[in-house]
This record gives structure tokens, sequence and C-alpha cells, in this order.
């Protein structure tokens, strides 16, 4: 039998810096062994941090926690690079996705599908056509990832002083794991529900008076409440540029 899913999403705090610098420290050594250039040089490293730290300032950046609130997995959202997307492109149309990174101890499990899920459904429900990326131009694992989460490779800019620039994307709503989407909660949230009686799965009836089938959207779905807007940076290194 399949256990239950016990992580969550949560808006980022200024604690979760140590950790999430930690997910950065070794997401950096895990693409020198893939032996992609992304992430090799240290002054883009510590320009993409200081945009990181402030994005957590700002209310733009999430983690992914385990039941004993271990950071996971992080992604950030911000608003459009111009040294990317042009007036063309309808920036006001998408949802701009940064650093999604996933710990190697939670390989496997699916989490940045999942995230990138819960980023979908959040850019539907603010009326946006696209999720889009950029991502780190020499790294074409990382573009046939993006690709089998059925993001779309719109063109690649080079501008001399980025490194970014394979930009792509993902209509809005569209989900890889529709079955399996990611509970969002505050921390405040969870540590109430963990304190409070368990009482039986709230079921949806319809007018015949059978069990309505589940939505496709939770009774936490992301809502524009979860976001704030701000400035930008990243992706996962698996999933981030720099």
């Amino acid at each position: 039998m399949k256990s239950a899913r016990t992580e969550y999403l949560r808006p980022a705090a200024a604690e979760d810096v140590p950790a999430l610098l930690a997910l950065r420290t070794e997401a950096e050594g895990w693409l020198r062994d893939q032996g992609t250039d992304q992430w090799s040089d240290p002054e883009t490293g510590e320009r993409a941090i200081a945009k990181w730290r402030a994005s957590i300032d700002e209310g733009r950046a999430w983690v992914v926690v385990s039941k004993d609130d271990a950071v996971l997995a992080t992604v950030s959202r911000g608003p459009v690079d111009r040294d990317f997307w042009t007036d063309a492109d309808h920036p006001e149309s998408a949802l701009y996705l940064y650093k999604l990174i996933v710990a190697r101890e939670a390989s496997g499990q699916q989490l940045g599908t999942r995230v990138i899920d819960w980023m979908s459904r959040l850019a539907a429900l603010e009326g946006r056509a696209w999720v889009r990326i950029d991502t780190w131009r020499t790294n074409s694992g990382l573009h046939s990832y993006y690709e089998r989460l059925g993001f779309r490779h719109v063109r690649t800019e080079a501008p001399p002083h980025r490194r970014s620039g394979w930009l792509a994307q993902r209509p809005a709503g569209a989900l890889a794991m529709p079955h399996d989407l990611l509970p969002v909660h505050s921390r405040e949230e969870r540590e109430a529900s963990a304190h409070a009686p368990e009482l039986p799965p709230q079921r949806d009836y319809r007018a015949d008076g059978r069990v309505a089938p589940p939505s496709q959207f939770p009774s936490h779905s992301p809502s524009s409440n979860d976001v704030h807007s701000g400035s930008r940076d990243g992706r996962e290194y698996e999933d981030e540029q720099g």
C-alpha cells in the first residue's frame, strides 16, 4: 500500500535561509558532477543568492517541507526578465517561475513536478495564459526535463552578460500530476492542525445524494492571496538559473 505523503508547501521565512543556502551549495556540487557549467561562476552565484534573499523578504519564495519542517525544495516567482522577454511576448500574460531547487535526499519523489503544477494552477487562478522559465543555455539535460513536463521551447537568447536564456513556456492550468497535488499551508496552520482532533474526511455530495468525484483543485488551492509580486532570478538545478 502506498504511504500517504506528508510534505507540503508554505511561504519561505527568514529562518529558512541557512537551509536554502545549503540547498544551493548541494545543487552546485551536483551540477559540477554532472559535467555542466551551470552555477560554476561564483559572481553569478552571489548575485543569485542576493536576489533570493530579497525574494524571501518580499514574500515571493516558497519551500516544500517535511512533516518535521525540514526543507526539501524551494521555488520563487518574479516579474518578467527584460533581458529575455519582449513586449511582443505579452509579458503580462505569464507567471515567471524561478529558483526551483530540490534536495538530493528528495530525488525521485517528483517534488519538482508537483511544485511546477502548483505554480501552473496559481497562474490559471490569476487569469494568466502561461508559466514561463528561462534556464541555463548549455544545460541540455535541464531543457529535456522541462520539455518532458510539457514546456515548449520558445527561443534562446544570449545576452553577453547572462548565461541563462533558453526560454520555454507551458499553458497555465496544465498539470503533469493531477492526482498528486501538493498541499499548501502556512506554518501556523500546520502547527494548529497538528494539535487538532482528527476528523473524518470531508465529502461533497451531488443533488442525487451520491458522493461527488474529487475536484481537480483541492480545498487549499493556491490563490492570489498566497502571492506577492517583486523581483527575479533562478530555477531548479535540475531546475534553476543564476
